[in-house]
C-alpha cells in the first residue's frame, strides 16, 4: 500500500494539484468574474438580502437550509487546523493569497450553483436533486461523463472524506481531554444514524440549527482575542499584506518567500472555499427557489463566509498569540488544530479548550452531514433507489468508526486524487455551460430592474437551448391552489416577496 502510494498515487495527485487545477481554478474564477462584470462586488449587499428572505422551504429545502448545508462542506476542521497549516508552511502572507482565491472563486460558486438549479431534477420522495452530473448530462448530453464524476464523488465523500473528518475529532477529543477513541466512534455514530436515516430535509435541519450557532461562537471568541490585542491589528495586517509580496518575512521563517506564500495561499484557499470543486452544487441543486440566481448569490456568500471569515478568524487568532505559540522558525510537532487551540488558550484562557473543541466537533460533523447529502445526489443519479441509499447510509456510518480508529494516509491520499479529478471535469462543464448561467443573471437582473421580485420561466428568460423536464416551466392560467406543488411554491414565493410599491419605469 505504502509503495502504491508513493509511486502512483501522490505523483499523480501531485501534478494534477499543483499544476493543472490550480491554474484552472484561477482562471475560471478570472473569467466568470469578468463575465458577470464581478458580480460579487455588485450584487454584495443583495447577497445579504437574499438570505434574509430565504428561511421559508415551501415544502421543500429552503435556500437557507441549503446555504448551511453547503457551508458545512466548505468548512470542517480544515478551516481551524487547514489555515494554521498554511500559516506554518507559508507565513502570513499564505492568508492573502487565500483571500484573492475566495473573492474570485465567488464568482465561480454563483456559475455553479446557478447551472445545478438551472438543471436539476425531481426525485420520486418531491425533494429536488442537481449538481455536477446533472447538468452534465442534461447540459452536455454526455451521461458517460457525468457517471465518471458520480462515482468520483460517492467514493470520495461517503467514504474518504468522513473518514478523515471523523479521524481529527477523536484526535482533538483524545489529546485535549484524554477521551477513548471508541467512545468518540460510539458518540459520533449514535448522533448521526438517526439525522442520516431521516433523509436529506432532516439534514438541511440539523445544519440550519446548528452550524450558524457554532460558526458564531467561533467567530466571537476570534473576535474577542483581537478586541484583547487591539493594538496588535496593525502590525498583524502588515504581516499578511507584507509577506504576500514578500516586503517583509519574518526570520528564518520560510524558504521561497513569496512563492511559498502565494502557492501556501492558493491551495489552501482553493480547498477551502471548494469554489468550482463540484462538491457544493449537489447541495444547492436541492433548494427550493423562485429563480435559479437566488441559490447562486447565497453559495457566493457561502464562500465570503467560510473564507473572509471563518478562515480569517483562524489566521488572526494564530498571529496574535504572540511568538509563544506561533513562531515560524520553532513550530515543529505543534501544527493544524492543536496550534489553534494553543493560541486561543494563549489569548482567552484555558477555559476556551471545552468551547473550542465543541466548536471542531459540530465543524466535523455538519460536514459528515454534506458529505452525505452530496453522495447521496449522485447515487441518485446513478440509479440509486431505496435499498442503495440505505446501503449509502450504512456505508457513511462504518466510514464514521473506521476513520475514527484508523490511519489514514493512503484514504486521504486517494481522496485527494479523486478531489483534483472531480474538479478538473466540473470546472470543464461549468465554462462549456456558462452561457445558459449567464442567460439566467440576465434575466434576473431584468426583472430586478423593473422592481419585481425575479420567477424563472425557462422559455421566456432567453436561454440558448431548449430545457428538458417541467420544473421550470410556466404556469397554466389557473386558480393558485390548483397549480402543481413546486410552480405553486415559486408564485407563492413571488407573491409574498413582491414590493409594495409599483414597478419602477
Amino acid at each position: 500500500m505504502d509503495l502504491l502510494q508513493a509511486k502512483l498515487v501522490d505523483p499523480l495527485s501531485n501534478v494534477l494539484g499543483a499544476h493543472i487545477l490550480i491554474y484552472l481554478l484561477i482562471g475560471a474564477g478570472i473569467y466568470f468574474t469578468v463575465r458577470t462584470r464581478f458580480i460579487q462586488i455588485r450584487y454584495f449587499g443583495r447577497m445579504f438580502r437574499q438570505l434574509r428572505r430565504s428561511h421559508h422551504p415551501d415544502g421543500g429545502i429552503s435556500s437557507f437550509q441549503a446555504f448551511c448545508v453547503g457551508l458545512a462542506s466548505r468548512v470542517g476542521t480544515g478551516n481551524i487546523a487547514g489555515v494554521a497549516i498554511a500559516l506554518t508552511v507559508g507565513g502570513p502572507g499564505a492568508i492573502f493569497w487565500m483571500w484573492v482565491v475566495a473573492a474570485v472563486g465567488m464568482a465561480t460558486a454563483l456559475i455553479e450553483a446557478t447551472l445545478a438549479q438551472i438543471f436539476k431534477v425531481r426525485s420520486a420522495d418531491g425533494a429536488f436533486r442537481g449538481g455536477p452530473a446533472f447538468y452534465i448530462q442534461n447540459g452536455l448530453r454526455s451521461r458517460t461523463g457525468g457517471v465518471f464524476f458520480s462515482v468520483l464523488l460517492v467514493f470520495t465523500f461517503a467514504t474518504a472524506f468522513n473518514m478523515v473528518e471523523t479521524n481529527a475529532v477523536s484526535g482533538v477529543l483524545k489529546s485535549s481531554h484524554g477521551i477513548d477513541i471508541r467512545w468518540t466512534t460510539a458518540v459520533l455514530a449514535v448522533l448521526a444514524a438517526p439525522v442520516l436515516f431521516g433523509g436529506v430535509r432532516r439534514v438541511a435541519r440539523v445544519a440550519g440549527a446548528v452550524l450558524p450557532v457554532v460558526a458564531l461562537l467561533y467567530t466571537v471568541l476570534a473576535l474577542a482575542i483581537v478586541a484583547v490585542h487591539i493594538t496588535e491589528l496593525p502590525g498583524v495586517i502588515e504581516e499578511i499584506i507584507g509577506g504576500a509580496f514578500g516586503i517583509r518575512q519574518m526570520a528564518g521563517g520560510f524558504a521561497g518567500g513569496i512563492a511559498v506564500a502565494m502557492l501556501t495561499g492558493v491551495k489552501r484557499g482553493l480547498f477551502a472555499c471548494e469554489a468550482g470543486m463540484g462538491s457544493s452544487p449537489n447541495i444547492a441543486g436541492s433548494a427550493t427557489v423562485a429563480h435559479p440566481v437566488e441559490q447562486g448569490l447565497i453559495q457566493a456568500l457561502a464562500v465570503f463566509v467560510d473564507t473572509m471569515v471563518i478562515c480569517t478568524a483562524t489566521a488572526f487568532i494564530v498571529l496574535m498569540s504572540g511568538p509563544s505559540v506561533y513562531d515560524p522558525a520553532h513550530l515543529g510537532a505543534v501544527a493544524g488544530a492543536s496550534l489553534t487551540q494553543s493560541a486561543i488558550a494563549v489569548g482567552l484562557g484555558s477555559w476556551t479548550t471545552v468551547p473550542m473543541t465543541t466548536v471542531v466537533f459540530v465543524f466535523a460533523f455538519a460536514s459528515v452531514l454534506s458529505n452525505y447529502v452530496c453522495a447521496e445526489a449522485n447515487l441518485f443519479f446513478l440509479g440509486g433507489r431505496r435499498l442503495a441509499i440505505n446501503g449509502l447510509k450504512v456505508i457513511t456510518l462504518l466510514a464514521i468508526a473506521v476513520g475514527a480508529l484508523s490511519k489514514l494516509t493512503l484514504v486521504w491520499a486517494l481522496a485527494d486524487l479523486a478531489m483534483a479529478l472531480m474538479a478538473i471535469v466540473n470546472l470543464v462543464a461549468i465554462c462549456l455551460l456558462g452561457r445558459w448561467a449567464f442567460a439566467a443573471l440576465r434575466d434576473y437582473h431584468r426583472q430586478s430592474a423593473r422592481g419585481e421580485v425575479p420567477v424563472f420561466v425557462a422559455s421566456q428568460a432567453g436561454l440558448p437551448g431548449v430545457l428538458d423536464g417541467d420544473i421550470w416551466e410556466a404556469p397554466e392560467p389557473r386558480p393558485v391552489g390548483a397549480l402543481p406543488g413546486a410552480l405553486r411554491s415559486r408564485r407563492l414565493s413571488a407573491r409574498v416577496l413582491k414590493p409594495s410599491r409599483a414597478p419602477a419605469a
